[in-house]
């Protein structure tokens, strides 16, 4: 009999939304593959029904959930534990410790839990005080309640050690090789010249502010890409928008869900900033790095972790200090060429969708017949 699994907390399969919508992608086929029953929680008009990557042997279910910034995960996470409770899977991978407050459910029922706690929730600006209270008690509920912690990156395993007394396995994310691409038809206008490029969901943690200040000097010199929004609205986007109307050298393109144009862009920047500061293995940095971006970063320890031994520049939250790094970068097409070596290398090594599903398969087969071991037991 196959090994059942449910995966729950993320936008549902496939989706592109974030992080974890690009690892369930990968995980789920290869548990298939492997031959487990995999179940797919997601949310209503969330996923691509008609994605050319879907494989039908990954059941799909949605539930309801309400539809709000501080509490749609919390309430689509209670509906999905629900419904898996009733279904009865060997093991559950939970993907947030938010959902934390409903790892208890699980456990009455006698359903294993493997949980990825995500980044550290509670300290990003975005949150007001109520939701950092939020997510910091589901991570309490998490370490209490969870069979088995993963952790992207070994400095988010270090914090919950430290914090929570708990620890785990540290399972990052991978990315996607590919072969060098020409760069979309809008994007033409790039071709041959060393362009700088930014990245982000824009969120006061990722440096989009100050980025955006050290865009105006770049763009005298060089062409500016800016990739992200919001999504909602708000300064940042206007101030981006602002910024592009006014200086020809600017592009804006807002959320790029083409992922062709998105590698393209990266394969070909002279210089890609790295701006995100809160979090453990970023997806995006991982995936500049397959690309071969030249990347400079902020400096953080998460970063230090993903980039070890590639030369890349880190810098401070500071406009200046990131437009002289970018500036010196985009001047220098020797070093251009050699970090994009360095960090192909890098991500190649440490961060394959290969080694990433194997490792989360190898995770919940080691609890997936705990729930039959207790009934027996009892």
């Amino acid at each position: 009999m196959s090994k059942r699994v449910a995966i729950i907390g993320t936008r549902g399969y496939p989706s592109y939304y974030g992080g974890f919508e690009t690892a369930v992608r990968h995980i789920a086929p290869h548990l298939a593959d492997a031959g487990w029953d995999v179940t797919v929680y997601g949310r209503p008009g969330q996923e691509r029904v008609d994605d050319p990557s879907l494989d039908h042997r990954v059941t799909r279910r949605t539930t309801r959930g309400l539809e709000s910034r501080s509490l749609s995960t919390l309430t689509y996470g209670l509906t999905a534990v629900l419904d898996t409770i009733q279904r009865r899977p060997d093991v559950a991978l939970v993907m947030n410790c938010a959902n934390g407050y409903w790892l208890p459910l699980l456990r009455l029922a006698g359903i294993p839990t493997v949980v990825n706690v995500d980044g550290i929730e509670w300290e990003r600006a975005k949150w007001g005080r109520l939701a950092k209270a939020v997510f910091k008690t589901g991570a309490r509920a998490t370490a209490r309640f969870a069979d088995r912690l993963v952790f992207d990156a070994d400095a988010i395993g270090d914090y919950w050690r430290r914090e929570f007394g708990r620890s785990g396995v540290m399972i990052p994310y991978g990315g996607t090789e590919s072969d060098v691409l020409p760069l979309h038809p809008d994007d033409t206008h790039l071709a041959g010249r060393p362009f700088a490029l930014v990245v982000a969901r824009f969120v006061p943690e990722n440096t989009v502010a100050e980025f955006l200040v050290a865009a105006e000097r770049i763009a005298e010199r060089h062409p500016v890409v800016i990739v992200g929004s919001t999504g909602y609205g708000g300064e940042l986007d206007a101030a981006a928008q602002d910024l592009a109307d006014r200086n020809p050298g600017v592009s804006w393109l807002g959320h790029v869900s083409d992922d062709d144009r998105l590698f393209a862009l990266w394969q070909h920047a002279g210089a890609y900033f790295h701006g995100h500061s809160v979090g453990g293995t970023n997806p995006a940095l991982v995936q500049a790095m397959h690309c071969g971006a030249p990347t400079v970063a902020r400096d953080t320890v998460y970063n230090r972790e993903v980039l070890a031994g590639t030369g890349v520049r880190f810098v401070q939250p500071d406009p200046g200090a990131i437009a002289d790094a970018v500036l010196d970068l985009l001047a220098d097409p020797v070093e251009q060429e050699l970090l994009r070596g360095s960090v192909r290398d890098r991500a190649r090594s440490a961060y394959t969708w290969s080694g990433v599903c194997g490792a989360y398969e190898h995770a919940l087969a080691e609890h997936a017949g705990v729930a039959t071991r207790q009934a027996v037991a009892a």
